[in-house]
């Protein structure tokens, strides 16, 4: 009898880590699932191929909740081989993070990920099926619940294949913008090259001259709103610079006549400063955000602009 009662006892021990590192797992990998699927429709899916679109969304953006359910998985079936998995895991984790705060670092990831696998060692959750049901089925619900939307909203994106010097005109604002090219790169670009491209930019918009033509200057942040557009009809977009806020009748995409869909880049400079150290830029999504004027990833760019000359 004190026998049974003591296995029973264990048994609900056992139960209750289990189902806790279960738990744990599938709320860090739904977390993960989130940002990899949202991020990969935002900056990524720009491929003109849908092998490398997704190439690119699971091995860039969802690798790591495939790579934790598996870890998960494989620790639920076989628990010795996943808390090795999980310390190397940890390992691992303090030499690619070696450049932050090493204390930081073992308290808040490498010490939960080891804690992680030990409830898994130790617990065992049952009905072992449900468990496992559980760790693949949240995470790819998120995938499909939020990824479905915007799967559907980036395929159907419009683009007319004009990227060369395009009028822009309609709410409030007419404004000629440059032409794909030295104006308008498919790279990263600090901000003051930005500014000094724009300056010395050649009145085709198409060569660098080496005396400066003060034609071209990026555009300020309300001339980037009111000229953001969707399908081919403009988004509406109205700058409030008291509360720094947006707001749009029609939320924009990454569409022409302002936006290549088959381009990284996302997110363009404009002239406005926040500070000595970031300039503002602003997103094919409609949206304003401040980044440091050195940092230069692909998908930050520019495109300069200029007003219509009137002949005499």
């Amino acid at each position: 009898m004190k026998k049974s009662l003591i296995n029973l006892v264990t048994s609900r021990k056992q139960q209750i880590l289990g189902w806790t590192a279960v738990g744990l797992s599938a709320a860090i990998t739904c977390l993960w699932s989130v940002w990899g699927i949202v991020e990969n429709f935002h900056e990524g899916w720009y491929y003109e191929s849908l092998l490398s679109n997704l190439g690119l969304m699971f091995i860039q953006y969802l690798s790591i909740p495939i790579v934790a359910t598996a870890l998960s998985l494989i620790a639920l079936k076989w628990p010795r081989v996943g808390i090795g998995l999980f310390i190397a895991v940890g390992i691992f984790a303090l030499y690619f993070f070696a450049a932050a705060n090493p204390i930081t670092v073992r308290l808040l990831i490498a010490s939960p990920i080891v804690a992680l696998g030990l409830l898994y060692l130790f617990g065992r959750p049952k009905p072992k099926k449900v468990a496992q049901l559980l760790l693949i089925g949240l995470p790819l619900l998120v995938i499909i619940v939020l990824g479905t939307p915007n799967f559907i909203r980036v395929v159907t994106r419009v683009s007319d294949g004009d990227f060369g010097t395009r009028l822009v005109e309609g709410n409030g604002i007419t404004l000629i913008w440059a032409p794909r090219g030295p104006g308008w790169p498919d790279e990263g670009v600090y901000w003051a090259d930005a500014i000094q491209a724009c300056r010395y930019l050649s009145e085709d918009g198409t060569t660098i001259l080496e005396e400066p033509q003060n034609i071209w200057r990026l555009p300020t942040i309300d001339e980037a709103v009111r000229s953001q557009a969707r399908h081919g009809k403009n988004s509406g977009g109205v700058w409030d610079p008291l509360t720094r806020k947006v707001t749009y009748e029609i939320t924009p995409d990454k569409e022409t006549p302002l936006w290549d869909m088959h381009s990284p880049v996302i997110y363009l400079w404009t002239s406005e400063e926040k500070d000595d150290l970031r300039a503002y830029m602003f997103v094919y999504n409609g949206q304003i955000s401040h980044r440091k004027k050195t940092g230069a990833p692909k998908y930050h760019s520019f495109r300069c602009v200029k007003e219509i000359s009137i002949n005499p």
